[in-house]
């Protein structure tokens, strides 16, 4: 039996079959024999959330199959794509056509149906998730029907599974809205996170996009302030191609991977690898493509947990886990990455109706994180903080209907378009309640 294993090493599964369809009726034709044979059915893209949303002992359906731009609408700007498209294919799609997505995040290695399933998202005030700019849907769903569904067509449906965990069908198509290509201007330097955290709200809409990483142990956090250009080519001002591999690969992960495994062995150590790390990060600016400057590669595995928190209390979850890392005498060698996001109408958004404060934490994939992410969850939650589903969290059905006010609309969705849980493994049980034969 196959084994499968997600990006991170944080899942895995033995599958009773996996399958690659390479259509729609490719797709039905695998519904049928997972029903006939009593197995249920997981959707996977390139398997990198870190939660276990992908992982089953019955049907593993990828998406690979799946891909491809189906068609541009340069008027409308709207662009179809195959679900199990990659998201730097769709970026490098739309930029053939002057397009290019409103936002991205800083991985693009998803699938756009899963990146979107999951609630991914970049940072900036004006700009909510990628889920927010997604038009329609083309879905398979449990008995083998196939459904398009739209703000207009099928609506609640729609708003289900725009962010819906792959728990309500198989997205094969996704229409997203686009705008003209455009430039980024880059400003990166670390500065002192209380002056960060002081007027928080006023530093990070300074820009279109601002985020940073603070690094534990330290007073230091990198700053990105990404602001936005027209497509103007003369206006190019790139990194040279000696300097983004130095800094990117050869600091970013083949220095800061070597450090980490020291921290493994010598966890004492951290605190001075992380001083050391923040003096390491050079001050730099540049002007860039936009997928060429939200996004960025990631080698060094590792694990994540993210939560949405309410806008200003964003300063007070920080100090709150600064404060117990220093009671409790951890040592933690990731930084902890904080980015905004502008409110939407997405039922399972963890933005939804509200602008949005995320704090996501990390750890090495070789160390523990159970203690660390579980209190910091604790924290979170009792500031209103919402999970990133594609991340690592053990929130519950009855606790995330508190704090999603739709949760139980497109949890009524669900069990209508998948009566007997299809499409249910362990953490779907979980997230939504359970409904069918024997969770797998």
């Amino acid at each position: 039996m196959k084994v499968w294993r997600n990006w991170a090493r944080s899942a895995m599964a033995r599958p009773f079959m996996v399958a690659t369809p390479r259509g729609e009726e490719e797709v039905i034709s695998v519904l049928r024999e997972a029903r006939r044979l009593g197995q249920s059915v997981r959707p996977v893209g390139s398997g990198h959330s870190f939660s276990s949303l992908a992982a089953t002992d019955g049907v593993l359906l990828g998406t690979g199959g799946l891909s491809g731009l189906r068609s541009v609408d340069p008027v409308a700007r709207v662009a179809r794509f195959g679900g199990g498209t990659v998201v730097a294919d769709v970026a490098t799609q739309l930029a053939r056509h002057g397009l290019a997505l409103e936002n991205m995040g800083d991985v693009d290695r998803q699938t756009i149906a899963g990146a979107i399933a999951t609630g991914t998202h970049g940072t900036g005030f004006g700009f909510p998730g990628l889920a927010s700019g997604v038009v329609g849907l083309r879905m398979v769903l449990a008995d083998g029907s196939v459904v398009d569904c739209s703000a207009t067509r099928c609506s609640e449906l729609f708003q289900a599974a725009r962010v819906g965990l792959g728990a309500f069908g198989v997205v094969t198509e996704v229409a997203v809205r686009c705008v003209p290509a455009f430039l980024l201007t880059a400003d990166e330097h670390p500065e002192p996170l209380e002056a960060l955290l002081e007027d928080f709200t006023c530093r990070m809409s300074e820009a279109d996009h601002v985020e940073f990483y603070w690094f534990p142990h330290t007073h230091a956090a990198l700053v990105k302030v990404n602001s936005r250009r027209p497509a103007d080519a003369a206006a190019l001002d790139p990194l040279p191609a000696w300097r983004a591999l130095f800094e990117d690969e050869v600091v970013n992960n083949g220095v800061y991977g070597a450090s980490c495994y020291a921290g493994l062995l010598a966890p004492a150590v951290i605190p001075t690898m992380n001083r050391v790390a923040t003096r390491l990060v050079a001050d730099r600016r540049y002007t860039d493509w936009s997928p060429r400057v939200f996004t960025s590669r990631r080698r060094v595995r590792f694990r994540e947990m993210e939560f949405a928190v309410p806008l200003d209390a964003v300063p007070d979850v920080l100090w709150e886990i600064a404060a117990t890392i220093k009671r409790r005498r951890w040592r933690i060698s990731f930084p902890i990455e904080v980015r905004v996001a502008a409110a939407d109408d997405v039922w399972l958004s963890p933005a939804y109706q509200r602008t949005t404060g995320y704090v996501a934490v990390h750890r090495f994939h070789l160390e523990s994180f159970t203690e660390y992410f579980r209190t910091v969850q604790d924290i979170a939650v009792a500031a209103g903080g919402r999970p990133h589903w594609g991340k690592l969290h053990s929130r519950t059905a009855m606790e995330l209907r508190r704090s999603y006010p739709r949760f139980d609309e497109a949890r009524a969705v669900r069990d209508r378009v998948d009566p007997d849980g299809l499409f249910t493994n362990r953490a779907v049980a979980r997230i939504f309640g359970f409904n069918g034969p024997p969770q797998r």
